[in-house]
């Protein structure tokens, strides 16, 4: 007997909207459309972000960017520019800000619940006033991201609590996935030894600086 694969239901905006309600006016007008003092200061503590961007299709990504405390730099109330370090060089996110100039952020602090939400438009740069603004150990990167801000707001910490991301017993989880280099060779089928593969890789980490 062959079994059909069902699809859960999909709601409209309108019942998605029914169950959820109206946000609270605080909620609401906690939305700015620029850098202040305090996003300011949230993004220079800031260590790491998620960037979401998509294609013209829709189609879409999120990539991981990290780097020292501050390392994307306020370039005016507007303004943000984040460094292109040194990675897989896939280069979903150019590729998708060519055809769909639309973007994402989110930033974190380690062990602060709230994160701070930034939306708008970007593009790739080289202009070295902007690349040497986030020289790090003499190392200066190739490209920058510009996005210009539409939203900025912070983000309630209700889902870092019930993740307990912070909590130092949540690291006991990573225990539970096999190394990287033992996925590596699984998934490619590559003929190398899982674990050498797996020194080679944090080998390759302690060099990005």
């Amino acid at each position: 007997m062959t079994q059909t694969s069902t699809r859960p239901r999909r709601l409209s905006p309108a019942e998605v909207h029914a169950l959820l309600g109206e946000p609270e006016a605080m909620i609401k007008a906690k939305i700015q459309d620029r850098i202040d003092e305090y996003f300011r200061l949230f993004i220079a503590h800031s260590p790491f972000l998620s960037m979401a961007t998509a294609d013209a299709e829709g189609r879409a990504d999120c990539s991981p960017r990290g780097d020292y405390p501050g390392f994307v730099k306020v370039l005016d109330e507007h303004t943000l520019a984040i460094p292109d370090r040194p990675g897989n060089k896939i280069a979903d996110s150019f590729r998708n800000l060519a055809e769909n100039d639309g973007i994402g952020l989110l930033f974190l602090i380690p062990g602060l619940r709230e994160t701070l939400r930034v939306n708008g438009r970007a593009y790739p740069t080289d202009d070295p006033d902007v690349l040497a603004r986030m020289q790090t150990e003499a190392k200066d990167p190739v490209l920058a991201i510009v996005v210009e801000v539409a939203e900025a707001y912070f983000h309630c910490g209700r889902a870092l609590v019930r993740s307990r991301l912070w909590d130092p017993a949540s690291q006991a989880l990573a225990e539970e996935i096999p190394p990287v280099g033992e996925i590596a060779a699984s998934q490619f089928g590559m003929d190398i030894d899982p674990m050498a593969l797996t020194r080679s890789l944090e080998e390759s980490y302690r060099k990005l600086y």
